[in-house]
């Protein structure tokens, strides 16, 4: 049996037209307020990305990776940083996308970052300093899709 995969891509991931977004250029930094996207001339966003993480622009965090790919397709990408899944505050700051919403838990599982080996509180934090409160999400995963379902009906 050869190594040949039977799932053949049949086209590159850069070889699309892109979105027409894209005459804007990239964009110095992904905004994460409407204040922001202000700043940058647009009206509203196309995708949103909720994180449960903080959300610093560089490779090691694999929401700026998303964001920056979809925004070199010509896509206008904003960002929803560790929201509080309890308010529709959060989930409303940037408007209702043009496209989607795209949710991750994270780099970090939030049982991880919350408990030690045998269940019990962690002293400290292991994710950046934006995480580092004291209310830090121990939410499941899936709580933050239904509650952006539960308040993208209010941004209608």
């Amino acid at each position: 049996m050869s190594a040949i995969s039977l799932i053949q891509p049949d086209r590159d991931l850069f070889s699309w037209p892109q979105y027409w977004a894209a005459c804007f250029g990239p964009a110095p930094f992904l905004p994460m307020s409407r204040e922001e996207m202000d700043q940058l001339g647009w009206d509203s966003c196309d995708i949103i990305l909720v994180t449960g993480d903080a959300y610093v622009d560089h490779p090691s965090f694999g929401m700026a990776i998303c964001g920056r790919m979809l925004e070199a397709q010509g896509f206008r990408v904003g960002i929803i940083s560790q929201p509080d899944w309890n308010s529709k505050d959060d989930f409303m700051r940037l408007g209702k996308p043009n496209l989607f919403f795209g949710v991750t838990a994270g780099n970090m599982d939030s049982m991880i970052n919350r408990y030690t080996p045998t269940v019990s509180c962690a002293m400290t934090m292991l994710t950046p300093p934006a995480t580092w409160r004291v209310n830090a999400r121990t939410a499941p995963p899936w709580s933050t899709p239904s509650a952006v379902k539960r308040r993208g009906k209010t941004c209608r």
